[in-house]
């Protein structure tokens, strides 16, 4: 390996008859000021020219390194010649620029860009805060508990993929759940409703009718309320960490949906509340259908974009409530003028602005006057144009996150050797398992390391 200078010094003794090859000049400080001399860097037969003292901010890295980037010294042309991605390394250089700005460019997918920047050793660090920006989960290690037959109760009620049995008692689980969520719905109709609330509407046929048509739908209730309570039971004493798994949203959703039953069991018993009470109490009960999202994939990739998009939807929301404001407003004054108007205060008309802006028009409430008219078209086109603006960053975090699943799918699939293989040579990706820095949740092992896997997604621009 020759070192830098001395590559210098054999390429100024070479005549030069080629104009590629460049006879580096001594370095002044009146040249280059404190930044030192300039430094060639070939990508892939594109050149970039930079500052060694620019490099040197960061000595750790490839490029910041003097004895590491030597390795790839090319004395003939007095450069540094890397064969890698070009588009990348104008981020990369941008990274010494900035003093530790890195930024992704648009047309790089992240994991060609994300081997890049392990190339280069810019650190873990940087990498991590990529993926955070990137919109990549942080994902802890989970904790397992320490003895062995707590340990087996725990994967089998929380990780379905750990054995046959869990992915069963899965399979029961979700199904118990959506008998619930049918029997909750049911039980609304009049000829069950009515038994115990003939205040509400279409009782007037069924308020005598036998009280042996509802026992079926409460013994369905009564079997599934004491699975899920099991259930939450079980894993509370099998799980590692109580009060964590307390605090956990999903199992707050789980504790959400039994309570409620056993509040109602003694009101109902002792008639000590009003039916508004329990009409509510039991309204809690939807909250059931959220539990499926423990086992449904596709509600987990929604949940993920909501809360990736709170920004965009907050936004949209703001923009929704100045419209609604501002069109109520206008409105009101436009049809005072009629004595027919529908619109008897700005708090009346925000119901229809709301409806109007969402394009929804039930009808209820409509202008009369020209005026009124003229607002309520002003208000239809406004509306589609603010829920427009938002909607592309929604999706986009949407097909984020769905392609994601579906290339973890993939490939756990191709782990276990059920991946087929049979699939246009256009429709590759050769991805990590984890993520590029190891600390986030992504789809592959070391793309270098294993076999290709093929995986139908979309071509990256």
């Amino acid at each position: 390996m020759e070192p830098f200078n001395r590559g210098l010094n054999h390429i100024s003794e070479q005549p030069s008859n080629n104009s590629s090859v460049q006879t580096p000049k001594p370095s002044l400080a009146g040249e280059s000021g404190d930044k030192g001399r300039r430094i060639i860097i070939n990508v892939s037969g594109l050149r970039f020219e930079t500052f060694e003292q620019t490099l040197c901010q960061f000595p750790e890295t490839l490029l910041g390194s003097s004895a590491k980037r030597d390795f790839y010294y090319d004395i003939e042309n007095n450069e540094y010649f890397f064969d890698r991605n070009r588009s990348s390394f104008e981020a990369i250089l941008f990274f010494y620029q900035s003093n530790g700005k890195l930024v992704r460019p648009s047309g790089v997918p992240f994991y060609v860009f994300s081997e890049e920047v392990k190339f280069f050793e810019l650190g873990k660090e940087y990498l991590q805060r990529l993926e955070i920006d990137e919109g990549y989960i942080s994902e802890k290690k989970p904790v397992l508990p320490t003895n062995q037959t707590q340990r087996r109760i725990w994967e089998l009620f929380e990780y379905p993929d750990s054995s046959m049995p869990a992915r069963f008692l899965a399979m029961w689980s979700v199904s118990v759940i959506i008998l619930s969520i049918v029997v909750f719905c049911l039980e609304t109709l009049p000829s069950i409703r009515c038994k115990n609330d003939s205040s509400g509407p279409g009782c007037e046929k069924y308020s005598d009718s036998d009280q042996a048509q509802e026992v079926w739908y409460r013994v369905i209730e009564v079997l599934c309320i004491a699975w899920f309570t099991l259930e939450y039971v079980v894993r509370l004493l099998s799980s590692p960490q109580k009060l964590v798994f307390i605090r956990t949203f999903l199992n707050i959703i789980d504790l959400v949906a039994i309570l409620p039953y056993y509040i109602t069991l003694p009101m109902n018993e002792a008639r000590v509340t009003s039916l508004a009470v329990l009409r509510v109490i039991r309204l809690v009960r939807v909250f059931r259908i959220f539990k499926l999202s423990r086992h449904s994939k596709g509600l987990q990739v929604l949940g993920y974009t909501l809360r990736s998009s709170s920004r965009e939807l907050a936004m949209l929301i703001f923009f929704l409530l100045i419209g609604v404001v501002l069109f109520a407003s206008a409105v009101f004054y436009a049809e005072q003028d009629s004595k027919n108007s529908q619109f008897k205060s700005i708090p009346d008309a925000f119901w229809w602005a709301v409806v109007t802006m969402t394009t929804v028009g039930y009808g209820d409430m409509t202008p009369l006057t020209f005026g009124g008219k003229i607002v309520g078209s002003i208000c239809a086109i406004s509306g589609v144009l603010t829920i427009a603006l938002p909607v592309p960053v929604i999706v986009s975090n949407f097909n984020y996150f769905y392609k994601r699943e579906e290339i973890n799918q993939a490939l756990e699939m191709a782990e276990n050797g059920e991946c087929s293989r049979e699939q246009n040579d256009d429709d590759v990706f050769n991805g990590p398992v984890t993520s590029p820095s190891g600390q986030m949740t992504v789809s592959s092992p070391n793309s270098f390391g294993l076999e290709e896997v093929r995986v139908k997604t979309e071509t990256p621009v």
